[in-house]
């Protein structure tokens, strides 16, 4: 018996830009820098900017929130059962929201926002995204056959730019803790030779502990901090790495046929998770300090200077389908390629599998009793 899959409904437009030629809206092209127009094919060139994208102090920032020239208001539409808050599309009436595709009631919330300076561009357009999610799926072992049907319907991907903070930092770390040094020591021990004992004499490895202290630097260029709790980190963290350096200043060209979702986590918040994203790094510093064949580290004392940040929004292809009562959602990196996602397990493929080799083994076993 098939089960049933339901999959979204096509994606809605987020920024409106006239064809010149026809009138319909034009969306932008991944990998083309430009607009393009869906019905008679005419095409936009965006035009090259002269701005450049700029790191922004991230405590003249924090002091001045209320204020801030950086500021925007968003309109925004909010998920219920996500959370996720999404930038109101133009001359929309109905809304399913791309990462659970729950029907989002449109009640609009003003908010003002630090509003992003740069992004990546969609480079990879959708039925390239389709194909790799018909690849990602078909390479599923014991997957439920009713998911390839959700793979076979490109108008189930959606185009989203994701927000994010990138954090730049210099640290100074004092530090106390051990220096552990290798030495090593005969050690006897009595073993059977020949049905009797014989003492025989082995070398052990211990460490003699020191103290240690001291300071070490590091600097950090680009920390990539995700904005949004719309989607598992074990899954989006996944999609990494992120061509940073191929940011592109922020227009609203670029987001033209997509969606884009606005920050979850703010400013102060995101750096406090590049703090833990920082910290494996200084622990190695410090380790490389201390020297020696092991080290403990008792304490650490960080200050973060020269602290700048981007906001950010990054480009994902994302389809979402339900199943059984529950949401899967595949992702792809728009720039990358790279694909992502929750699946389904097929127990009744599991099951087959597990009885078809329990045959095999017994068919096997029986074979060689019999010679």
């Amino acid at each position: 018996m098939s089960e049933a899959i339901e999959t979204s409904p096509p994606a809605l437009e987020g920024n409106r830009f006239p064809c010149a030629r026809c009138g319909a809206k034009l969306e932008f092209s991944p990998g083309q820098d430009a607009l393009a127009c869906p019905f008679c094919g005419h095409q936009n060139a965006i035009e090259g900017s002269s701005e450049i994208v700029e790191e922004l102090d991230f405590e003249v920032v924090l002091r001045d929130l209320d204020s801030a020239a950086e500021h925007c208001e968003h309109t925004l539409v909010k998920c219920d059962a996500c959370a996720a808050e999404i930038d109101r599309p133009p001359n929309v009436t109905s809304l399913s929201c791309p990462y659970c595709r729950s029907n989002i009631v449109l009640q609009s919330v003003t908010r003002r926002a630090i509003k992003p300076r740069s992004l990546l561009p969609f480079s990879i357009e959708r039925r390239s995204a389709a194909d790799r999610v018909r690849s990602w799926v078909a390479s599923l072992w014991f997957a439920p056959s009713a998911i390839k049907r959700f793979a076979d319907i490109d108008g189930a991907i959606r185009g989203i730019y994701y927000p994010a903070w990138t954090y730049d930092c210099s640290t100074d770390t004092q530090y106390t803790g051990f220096r552990g040094d290798a030495y090593y020591v005969p050690v006897s021990y009595t073993t059977m030779v020949n049905g009797k004992p014989q003492r025989r004499t082995r070398m052990e490895r211990r460490i003699r502990w020191t103290p240690a202290w001291g300071t070490v630097h590091n600097t950090f260029d680009d920390v990539l901090v995700l904005a949004s709790r719309s989607l598992p980190d074990r899954f989006a963290h996944k999609l990494e790495p992120w061509d940073l350096k191929a940011l592109a200043p922020y227009r609203d060209d670029y987001l033209a046929g997509f969606l884009a979702e606005n920050y979850q986590i703010d400013l102060a918040a995101g750096f406090d998770v590049a703090k833990t994203r920082m910290a494996p790094e200084i622990d190695a510093t410090i380790r490389r300090h201390i020297g020696g064949d092991a080290q403990r580290i008792l304490s650490r004392r960080i200050h973060y200077r020269d602290i700048t940040f981007k906001h950010v929004l990054l480009p994902i292809w994302i389809g979402s389908y339900r199943f059984k009562d529950r949401v899967f959602r595949i992702l792809v990196n728009a720039r990358t390629g790279e694909v992502q996602g929750e699946r389904p397990w097929s127990w009744i493929k599991i099951t087959a599998a597990a009885l078809a080799v329990a045959a095999i083994v017994a068919v096997i076993a029986l074979l060689a009793s019999a010679k």
